[in-house]
């Protein structure tokens, strides 16, 4: 890979003090050509370029360390592209142009590079606006760069709606950001989105040595399977730690120094650690744990890396091509493929869900290595237990017949053709823990003890006289939903036996009148015909019950009694109107004196 810096003459005064450049710096891609694992976008440029077909803005998302400013300073090259022979746009930029050094160097006039982190207010977005209008000044396309533009605000976002529809032809735009999400859809609407992919490990790995080799650096395999792990799919993290790698080890690049420097477990006792769990060897898993934060390692780290090894495994069951990937070391080819073919999904997706839950806790943990423990020892105790799928199959093989007799493999026992031959045993798995293996001789089931059917009982039938029936017959069945349903939609207009005769609301669900017509041959016992009527009906239940409510209010504060309390406490109003059932008083009891009301703001 070339180097940005080939695009032009060096520095003089930088090659004479000797400055370093970092190696994410010194090897960022200067034409598309160098960007690694994003071919699918290069392949479309490519294409739009050589028919003519250039979009007016781009957005670019991904990760952190993808690529995504470099590209939009490889793009913004690209429109500009200009040399003796060519003057047009061109993907093509294998020989540098007039304005490529500056461009990929951040400081060509006519290609604004802004950061929205520290520029989100409509007031930026106004000065843009502006300087849109005039025309660049020795480019072809005067080309604005903003970075991490889901910062902007929504005001800046809406300023700049008008200009991103319909640009100037001189000017065009691309968008970089980490947070798609975030971009209002009325903007990405008016991009073209690339979606710049992680980097695969195995690519990562390529790209690292090669860098290894230019810069004379002596890099194990294995160290640089960890890097490329570590970094997550970005290549500017990856690049950075191989920096770090470098200046730890003094120019030579060991897997022992990475794993020390990223406080890393051995990947090797990992997977000794992994075969204690799934034995149920709690002692040897305990003490294989102390033995790696010992010399370093992060208790959540050791977990995590047994978590990503617990998901090889599953997936190494599945997708035996899944070996082949470049950043795995050979123990973890070959031993993954030995605990891919012996333990059951059962027992690795239950160690998957426990190590989930038992990480945060440890990262969140004032004692890190108690709590790191704890989850060994649950993780080896699961270990010997049966999975949920064996303990109901045993639960059905002790299972007691209804006269009494148990159950064996579904015969019961004393039968006089023979019960089933049942042998179990319990096998303790070298690499899977306590595996539970059996064999069984079944026999079908003798004709006369086949329980014969239960008789139907036939629902007798449920008198139905008005809406109000049905909602009740609703609430007896716990149909709150269609309850709701009915009052709110549904309006009388002629209620006969076996018939009902509705007009809807204008909201109500289209198949309210199917859902009406199975529920009361349900809740009935019968058939009935329901159809929706022309007329338009009494009032919903709903509607009913309001006007009930505001006729008792209003009852209620034409009472005498009521008036004058509302009179004598002023900003008090009624807030509920109940009529309990009192028991008619005595004439004694009516010639009591009332005591008067507290003060109380509501009634």
């Amino acid at each position: 890979m070339s180097e940005a810096g080939n695009l032009g003459p060096k520095n003089p005064e930088a090659e004479k003090a000797g400055a370093y450049r970092v190696l994410a710096r010194k090897y960022r891609p200067s034409n598309f050509s160098e960007l690694i694992g994003q071919e699918p976008m290069v392949r479309t440029l490519t294409n739009a370029f050589a028919t003519g077909r250039i979009a007016q803005a781009w957005v670019l998302t991904g990760v952190r360390g993808v690529g995504k400013t470099t590209t939009a300073r490889i793009l913004a090259r690209a429109l500009n592209y200009k040399t003796a022979t060519v003057d047009q746009p061109s993907v093509d930029l294998s020989v540098p142009g007039e304005h490529c050094q500056a461009i990929m160097e951040g400081r060509h006039v006519d290609v604004i590079e802004m950061d929205a982190a520290s520029h989100t207010g409509i007031d930026d977005i106004r000065d843009i606006i502006d300087r849109v209008r005039y025309a660049p000044v020795s480019a072809r396309y005067k080309v604005y760069i903003i970075d991490e533009v889901h910062m902007l605000s929504t005001q800046a976002f809406n300023g700049l709606l008008k200009t991103l529809e319909e640009p100037p032809p001189h000017v065009k735009f691309i968008f970089a950001t980490t947070e798609i999400r975030k971009v209002p859809i009325t903007v990405l609407s008016r991009c073209q989105r690339f979606d710049l992919r992680r980097i695969d490990a195995g690519a990562l790995v390529a790209h690292l040595s090669s860098i290894a080799a230019k810069e004379g650096i002596s890099v194990d395999d294995e160290a640089l399977a960890m890097i490329a792990r570590a970094a997550e799919g970005s290549a500017r993290d990856s690049l950075s730690i191989l920096d770090q790698a470098i200046a730890h080890g003094s120019g030579a690049v060991s897997a022992e120094a990475v794993r020390a420097m990223l406080g890393l477990a051995d990947r090797a006792r990992i997977i000794d650690l992994f075969e204690y769990v799934m034995k149920g060897d709690v002692a040897a898993a305990l003490a294989e744990f102390r033995a790696q934060y010992d010399t370093g390692a992060d208790p959540a780290a050791v977990l995590t890396d047994l978590a990503e090894f617990n998901h090889l495994v599953t997936r190494l069951r599945f997708v035996p091509a899944a070996a082949d990937d470049a950043s795995l070391s050979e123990d973890e080819r070959r031993r993954g493929a030995d605990f891919a073919n012996t333990l059951s999904v059962r027992v690795l997706s239950r160690t998957w869900q426990m190590l989930l839950k038992g990480i945060p806790e440890v990262q969140s943990s004032n004692r890190p290595v108690s709590a790191g423990e704890m989850v060994l020892i649950r993780l080896a105790h699961a270990a010997e237990l049966p999975t949920l799928d064996e303990a109901l199959k045993s639960l059905e093989g002790a299972a007691p017949m209804p006269n009494g007799a148990p159950r064996t493999n579904g015969a019961p026992a004393g039968n006089g053709g023979g019960a089933s031959a049942v042998a179990q045993a319990r096998m303790p798995s070298s690499t899977g823990g306590a595996q539970t293996m059996r064999l069984v001789e079944a026999e079908p089931v003798p004709a006369a003890f086949v329980p014969a059917p239960e008789p139907v009982v036939e629902t007798p039938a449920v008198p139905v006289k008005s809406l109000a029936d049905i909602a009740a017959l609703a609430d007896a069945n716990r149909d709150i939903a269609f309850k709701v349903q009915l009052k709110r939609y549904v309006r009388p207009v002629r209620i006969e036996p076996g018939r009902l005769d509705v007009s809807l609301t204008d909201d109500a669900p289209k198949m309210l009148l199917n859902d009406l017509t199975a529920k009361l041959r349900a809740w009935t016992g019968r058939n009935w015909l329901v159809s929706l009527s022309k007329e338009e009906g009494g009032q919903t239940l709903t509607e009913m019950e309001t006007t009930k409510r505001e006729n008792a209010f209003s009852d209620a504060r034409s009472d005498p009694t009521v008036a004058a309390i509302l009179a004598r406490f002023p900003g008090a109003k009624i807030i509920d109107v109940r009529i309990p059932d009192v028991p008619e008083m005595e004439e004694s009891e009516a010639d009591l004196p009332v005591e008067p009301a507290a003060d109380d703001d509501e009634i």
